[in-house]
């Protein structure tokens, strides 16, 4: 089977179920990565094509769309087309997938920001604590 080519799949990276995406967002991200021209890495299915074809509404799409955006998954822009008469009219949004790679290591650096605030946060309650009962010593 070496060399011959086949469309009839599309590559998932493993390290997207790492994300903790909803149901939703995964369903979605899956749809783009399907669509998805493996050389530009983007696409531009409207929200109707992306919501008939994962039983969403166009809305419950746009929703969807916003929060792997948000994520740093991909980056939607606005497109236009010129009419028959014309006029120059919104198109559909073009799609970029973001590198896993890169989306993984904002995922971590965000992971490690939210830890360290929560250490800070223990720590400023423990010294609070330890500052309102003068029978406690030593230091934090």
């Amino acid at each position: 089977m070496r060399g011959e080519k086949s469309g009839n799949f599309f590559l998932m990276p493993n390290e997207v179920f790492l994300l903790g995406l909803s149901p939703g967002e995964l369903v979605v991200y899956s749809y783009l990565k399907r669509c998805e021209n493996r050389k530009t890495h983007q696409c531009w299915p409207s929200y109707k094509t992306i919501g008939k074809a994962v039983g969403m509404s166009e809305n419950t799409v746009r929703k969807y769309v916003s929060q792997l955006e948000e994520r740093g998954l991909i980056t939607a822009e606005p497109t236009s087309v010129l009419s028959p008469d014309g006029r120059k009219r919104n198109g559909n949004l073009l799609y970029t997938m973001h590198p896993i790679g890169g989306v993984m290591s904002q995922f971590y650096q965000e992971q490690f920001e939210h830890l360290d605030l929560l250490a800070l946060r223990s720590r400023a309650a423990a010294r609070l604590e330890q500052s309102s009962d003068p029978g406690k010593k030593g230091h934090l």
